[in-house]
């Protein structure tokens, strides 16, 4: 059986990722932005963009090292980190994303390929081109991924040698002054971002290359942030060379502004068209392969899953890929597409931010061994949400109502992970972060909560006592409901297994029961009083029925005096089988005139009357009397 061809970070990650970032925008929009926007604007559109792509590639970088990173690329780890429902949401967005990349780098392929050579360049002949070449990407990528690798490396030598030439060309359109400000005409800075922000996502292709690499942990930091770090200096020395060497009114008005300074202009249309088809082959390799691990998880149809030889090439996984770029070389414009783009690489790269930041607060195992600071990937998503806000509301909007129509459709499929997640983590961290302040805060009357244990007795026998805890805590509060299981042997003090679990009673769900099995039921009663709780959040009150009928009424007053001695406010319902609750219309509460029962009175109404049930019921307290008068 043939071995599976497995590639390292140069040929797997790098070289993709490298030749996606230098691709269209860099040729066909590059010099425009500049002339538009001037230097000092369009360095600031490359810090921004770049301050994203690299908190995201950092974030993604350190991740990979931490855990094994299978097919899928940034949809593995996303979804191992939060989950399948936000995974699979995301997962979704980056593989539409980089869909519609194919569209906008053949588009831009077409263009120039048709000015070129002398052909009409309209919206028809633009669809014409880009249909034809984008057939003959997906037979070639059909065939053998491992050929489409070293496809690239030839259009990479191309690409090096048209900078070249470009860089060695002729300066005699020089400006007298660089210009470093934006013309007046010019469009706002975030459209011009917006119009860029597609260069800077490049490194997507190399890590959605995950499946395919001999050593994801190494390959992916090491050709994801050298990527990064050559697409920068690249744009940046870019954008000082236009400036200091072609006039603004040649960079905005002349698309042939790059063939007109060059020093051999074949090299830059090879370089152009190689970049472009680099960077369409490089998408249409990780498309495909985060739709087959989506799959994989059954979150997209079964059958896109299925890989074929010892590769498992997504063959039906880059059918559908095709048609989603076939759909954008339809739509034609080349400025529109990259707008779809942006938006769902910019949620995608935001939710990538935040992934780390919640592995490496809340995650007890996340131990990666290329570990960046916190703050850089909380930075990356404050800046993707600025971003979004500003670049397009009504986009973001659509996107974002979309993908949470997704999100919550995967939610309720209840898909759920084998090797669990970092959910529950985080959920461990915000209660252990709490319980800390509380702690440390002081309890006020104002702030108080009934946290009560409920000794039910059996609470399916007894729903009642349910019901009038859930009454009590309200919204608020919060109840333990213990069964004890009376089993006298002199031997047993107390079971040390507890038996945990969240049950639904009669209308009432999420229900925390506790059983244990103790030797004596008050004895179980009051060591459970004495020991039960935790930091922060202690019980302060008993409730139970009333023991009518007990068989040792010494012990049942000696529990209750215990229980006063350890300051808990006790309550008990002595429940009337043929009344209930009397419709819910009273509620009286007697006070003996002396004590602290007013005060618990007063606390347990405003719980109570929370409920929909009691809203509307009749208040009353009432004093006993003792010398009758």
């Amino acid at each position: 059986m043939a071995k599976a061809k497995r590639f390292g970070s140069f040929g797997g990650v790098f070289t993709p990722s490298i030749l996606t970032i230098l691709g269209v925008i860099m040729y066909l929009r590059l010099p425009w932005i500049i002339g538009q926007a001037g230097l000092l604007a369009t360095l600031g559109i490359i810090l921004v963009a770049h301050i994203i792509s690299g908190s995201t590639g950092l974030s993604v970088a350190s991740i990979a090292t931490d855990k094994k990173v299978e097919t899928g690329g940034t949809y593995f780890i996303i979804s191992r980190s939060l989950g399948l429902p936000i995974g699979g949401t995301l997962g979704w967005a980056l593989f539409t994303g980089l869909s519609f990349s194919v569209s906008l780098y053949l588009i831009g392929f077409a263009e120039v390929f048709l000015g070129y050579f002398g052909f009409d360049v309209n919206i028809t002949t633009i669809r014409i081109a880009g249909s034809a070449v984008l057939f003959l990407l997906t037979i070639l990528t059909f065939i053998s991924t491992s050929l489409a690798i070293k496809t690239q490396y030839i259009i990479l030598t191309a690409m090096v040698l048209s900078l070249l030439s470009v860089f060695f060309g002729s300066h005699e359109y020089a400006p007298a002054h660089p210009q470093l400000y934006s013309l007046p005409e010019s469009l706002p800075w975030i459209s011009l971002f917006a119009i860029f922000f597609p260069a800077v996502t490049g490194f997507e292709a190399g890590v959605s290359m995950s499946g395919d690499l001999k050593d994801p942990r190494k390959a992916i930091p090491i050709g994801t942030i050298s990527a990064i770090i050559v697409g920068l200096v690249v744009y940046l020395v870019l954008s000082f060379f236009f400036s200091y060497t072609v006039q603004s009114d040649l960079l905005v008005n002349d698309p042939n502004v790059l063939f007109k300074i060059s020093w051999i202009s074949q090299l830059v249309i090879a370089g152009i068209l190689g970049a472009t088809l680099s960077s369409a082959l490089g998408s249409i390799l990780g498309a495909p392969r985060i739709l087959q691990a989506v799959a994989g998880d059954r979150i997209a149809p079964f059958f896109f899953s299925k890989g074929y030889g010892p590769s498992k090439e997504p063959r039906n996984a880059l059918l559908l890929t095709y048609i989603i770029a076939q759909t954008g070389i339809l739509i034609g414009e080349l400025n529109a597409i990259a707008r779809i783009v942006t938006i769902f690489f910019i949620i995608s790269y935001g939710f990538l931010n935040i992934t780390y930041a919640v592995e490496s607060w809340a995650s007890s195992d996340f131990r990666p061994t290329f570990k960046i600071p916190r703050f850089v990937s909380i930075i990356g998503s404050i800046a993707c949400i600025v971003v979004m806000i500003q670049l397009d509301i009504l986009a973001m909007t659509g996107a974002s109502v979309i993908l949470l129509a997704l999100f919550f459709y995967l939610k309720n499929k209840e898909l759920n992970l084998q090797t669990g997640d970092t959910r529950a983590s985080i959920w461990l961290s915000l209660v252990k972060t709490g319980l800390l302040k509380l702690t440390k805060n002081k309890n006020t009357s104002r702030n108080w909560r009934p946290n009560i244990i409920l000794f039910s007795g059996g609470a399916r026998n007894r729903p009642y006592l349910i019901e009038l805890g859930k009454a009590i805590v309200g919204k608020l509060g919060i109840f333990t409901n213990f069964e004890l299981i009376e089993q006298p042997d002199e031997n047993l003090l107390f079971e040390k297994k507890v038996k945990v679990s969240t049950e639904t009673i009669g209308e009432y769900s999420d229900i925390v029961t506790r059983k244990h099995v103790c030797n004596d039921i008050y004895e179980g009663m009051e060591m459970i009083s004495r020991v039960y709780g935790f930091s922060g959040f202690e019980p302060n009150t008993v409730l139970m029925g009333w023991a009518k009928n007990t068989k040792n009424p010494e012990k049942f007053q000696e529990l209750l005096i215990n229980l006063n001695k350890l300051d808990y406010n006790l309550t008990f319902l002595k429940y009337n089988k043929e009344k209930g609750f009397g419709k819910y219309k009273s509620i009286d509460f007697w006070w003996s005139g002396k004590g602290r029962n007013l005060a618990l009175a007063l606390h347990l109404i405003r719980f109570i009357t929370v409920t929909p049930e009691w809203r509307n019921a009749q208040i009353r307290i009432l004093s006993i009397n003792p010398n009758n008068k």
